[in-house]
């Protein structure tokens, strides 16, 4: 049981933070929120995005770290978690190697 609210909490944390940066973005880039992982505690939450065009990439990365605060109080706005755990975000590697090979993949066919 405690593994389902574990689960519910991180999927409304990361659907509430696509919405967030759907809002809040500037449109030059999509801002695709990957993956999010609750640590043992609960009390931290690690995003994982993806970014389109990746020449954006670091204007993304640099505005999402700006705004971890105003995030936090947006999810506790639009979800029913008590204590949203700390924030913090990194580009998602593994989607960009998911891709390359992908790539790699579609050039044998």
């Amino acid at each position: 049981m405690a593994e389902f609210h574990t689960e519910r909490r991180r999927n409304e944390i990361q659907n509430s933070a696509a919405k967030f940066f759907g809002e809040r973005s500037n449109r030059r880039s999509l801002i695709t929120v990957t993956r999010a992982d609750l640590s043992q505690d609960r009390k931290t939450i690690l995003l994982g995005i993806s970014v389109l065009p990746t020449s954006q990439e670091t204007a993304a990365l640099d505005f999402a770290k700006r705004n971890m605060g105003e995030l936090r109080q947006y999810i506790g706005k639009m979800t029913r978690i008590g204590n949203v755990p700390y924030l913090s975000v990194e580009l998602d590697s593994g989607e960009k190697n998911r891709q390359r090979i992908d790539e790699l993949l579609q050039a044998d066919n």
